[in-house]
């Protein structure tokens, strides 16, 4: 599906068409104009609506890989083997989709996808080495400061931010901050694993941004394939020199495990090939920002995950963390629209003055 964009300038012709008609008095029963802009409306809605619910969709699904990459690793294969297997196999499996489309690659969905691709192995990359050296609870709290981050270096990007989105954004974070957070000093003892998780919390903010940017001129498959075949290219070539247990030392013995192999094939199909598919292909229907929102329903799924399927507590203030994040969501998404409701009603007065 391709991008649509409004047309500014039509919709523009419409409205002063819309306030002459208003100025005379001469309201028609169907005037050419409000057909126009109704059906662009309802195609963009549409478009809206359906990139909203794929891009919750992947959330949740990235959620529940937390488990699946939890089962492949105390199976015995090392992170980097994880890593490379999953993003070879998924490298794998969309080039055959690019063959079945018979689709040809131009040279921007290419030049995007490398960079795209470099921007994911480099956080998959840090957030895996910071791990060493912080713990979990850090990693995952550090991590979801891109929500907020987004924002941030959208506009010093110059990307047009909605203030609904910027407020959910920000109530997300702190959502967020809510449902990782173990009492503690969590704050303390800064060294090389937060910085590194900082900086991919930085570069995930980038991720967002610039996939909803190249996903609007670019192919949506190409992007999916390029990036992940990049992923699993160099982590392959940086966990082969790696020294045991680090290494593919462990691998063939841990594939022998049925549930690996479950998982395995569980974040292949679905938080590789559909959600990175989904990501390229429908993120470019929504802004940075926004999507930084919905992507927020990550942790929710793996905190939900953990509680109902693992047996984790689940305590209070996570609950109202995960609140906070469905009332983020439903601001981003509800807001916007209420205040366009009411535009028109403006304008009707301003124009028959």
């Amino acid at each position: 599906m391709a991008w649509q964009p409004i047309d500014k300038p039509v919709i523009w012709v419409a409205s002063v068409e819309a306030a002459h008609h208003l100025r005379s008095g001469k309201i028609e029963s169907s005037p050419p104009w409000t057909n126009l802009i109704t059906d662009r409306m309802q195609r963009t809605s549409r478009q809206h609506a359906l990139a909203v619910l794929t891009i919750a969709l992947v959330a949740i699904v990235f959620g529940c890989g937390f488990l699946a990459m939890q089962t492949v690793l105390r199976g015995g294969l090392s992170v980097g083997a994880a890593v490379s297997v999953r993003f070879v196999l998924g490298t794998i499996a969309l080039f055959s989709f690019l063959l079945l489309r018979r689709a040809r690659p131009d040279r921007q969905s290419i030049r995007d996808g490398l960079v795209l691709g470099a921007i994911l192995v480099t956080i998959f990359w840090l957030q895996t080495d910071g791990l060493r050296f912080t713990t979990t609870a850090k990693s995952g709290l550090i991590t979801s400061l891109y929500v907020p981050f987004t924002p941030i270096i959208a506009f010093f990007l110059k990307d047009r931010i909605k203030a609904a989105h910027a407020f959910a954004a920000l109530l997300a974070g702190f959502g967020m901050y809510l449902l990782v957070h173990v009492p503690g000093d969590l704050w303390s003892g800064w060294g090389r694993g937060e910085f590194e998780t900082l900086a991919c919390a930085l570069l995930c903010a980038f991720h967002v941004i610039y996939t909803t940017r190249f996903s609007r001129r670019s192919d949506g498959l190409v992007l999916a394939f390029m990036q992940v075949a990049v992923t699993g290219i160099v982590s392959a070539m940086i966990t082969v020199v790696l020294p045991a247990p680090h290494g593919f030392q462990t691998m063939m013995a841990g594939l022998q495990h049925r549930d690996v192999q479950i998982a395995l094939a569980f974040m292949v199909c679905f938080t590789t090939i559909f959600c990175f598919w989904g990501m390229t292909s429908m993120q470019k229907y929504l802004s940075a920002t926004e999507a930084a929102v919905v992507y927020s329903f990550e942790p929710v799924t793996a905190t939900l995950v953990g509680v109902y399927w693992v047996g984790e507590r689940f305590l209070p203030s996570q609950k109202v963390g995960a609140a906070l994040i469905v009332v983020a969501m439903l601001t981003a998404e509800l807001l916007p629209r209420l205040m366009a409701r009411m535009r028109p009603a403006e304008f009707a007065e301003k124009a028959a003055d």
